[in-house]
């Protein structure tokens, strides 16, 4: 560690808190992701369809 000079645990906490952080973002958006997908399917299995899923003849 003596090679990054005097500013060594600045250098080693910086880069730790930031790829902390980004494993955070991570599992964030990945748990999110599986939170819609089974609201999507809570709303599908109501009823509730896609605008997407349509076709262009269906709407009026």
């Amino acid at each position: 560690m003596t090679s990054l000079g005097p500013y060594a645990s600045f250098i080693v906490t910086s880069y730790t808190l930031v790829a902390a952080v980004v494993v955070l973002l991570i599992i964030w958006i990945a748990i999110d992701y599986r939170l819609q997908k089974e609201r999507l399917r809570e709303l599908e299995a109501s009823g509730v369809t896609r605008r997407s899923g349509r076709q262009a003849t269906d709407i009026r």
